[in-house]
């Protein structure tokens, strides 16, 4: 006799507030790379499938926390699943969403729901992160295929996915890049996770943010060469806070408590 063939891992994505971007990037993914259906069972997916399931060896979450009902869905997933990856900005660190957080509430309901904004229940915008145990992220927005396999194929193999902790603006020297600040124009490279193979100023733009600060990002120098660049205050806020609104205001927070 042989041996039963051992069960796939089952693996389920799940989407909180986001425009399920980075979901549709890992459908893309499938359709490129359909071997990967050959070692994971896809048990939910909405984008994708109908389906359901009691348990999860991962539990892939796109989306931010933006409403009081989500933490208790939030909190069903993570008991239901062994591993818990936050798939994309939203997800990571709240992403866009959480521009939000720099307005009132009321303001946010009027503008999103007008007269009837008292009827839909909503909060500030959080990363899953602050509400459940999250083991490990996929960054970006959206989030790279090439990236997504990656963590993907280390976590089949039982290990940890171990992301750069290094500036995007590393990756831009690695692809000799020549420097956006160089062409007259500003950047969050000096402070942002890289990961993405500078794939924004290799292609003429700035980047954005969207995979989150680095561990220790020299924010005060970051500031100080925008503004010889003639970034204002306001706009130089409001080029932070595109995606890295919540992580800005987390350490605004901290910084004050300290005074």
């Amino acid at each position: 006799m042989t041996d039963a063939k051992k069960p796939l891992p089952k693996v389920g994505f799940f989407d909180f507030t986001s425009c399920e971007g980075c979901q549709l990037t890992v459908v893309d993914c499938l359709q490129t790379h359909p071997e990967l259906l050959d070692v994971i069972d896809i048990v939910e997916f909405r984008e994708a499938m109908t389906g359901h399931a009691e348990r999860y060896d991962i539990a892939f979450i796109e989306g931010s926390c933006t409403r009081p009902s989500d933490e208790e869905r939030l909190a069903s997933i993570r008991a239901r699943a062994t591993v818990v990856v936050a798939l994309g900005a939203c997800a990571h660190i709240a992403g866009i969403n959480a521009i939000r957080n720099n307005m009132s509430l009321a303001e946010v309901r009027n503008i999103v729901y007008g007269t009837e904004g008292d009827k839909f229940e909503s909060y500030p915008a959080r990363p899953i992160g602050t509400v459940i145990k999250v083991d490990f992220m996929v960054p970006g927005c959206p989030i790279s295929s090439e990236e997504f396999l990656q963590i993907v194929t280390v976590l089949l193999q039982g290990r940890s996915p171990e992301l750069p902790d290094y500036p995007v603006c590393i990756e831009c020297k690695l692809r000799e890049t020549v420097c956006v600040y160089h062409r007259g124009r500003t950047c969050l490279g000096p402070v942002t996770r890289a990961g993405c193979r500078a794939i924004c100023p290799a292609a003429g733009y700035e980047c954005v943010g969207c995979r989150g600060l680095t561990s220790n990002p020299n924010l005060e120098s970051l500031e100080q060469v925008m503004a010889e660049h003639g970034l204002k205050s306001d706009a130089m806020q409001s080029r932070l806070d595109m995606f890295l609104a919540w992580e800005m205001n987390e350490r605004r927070a901290k910084e004050a408590s300290r005074e």
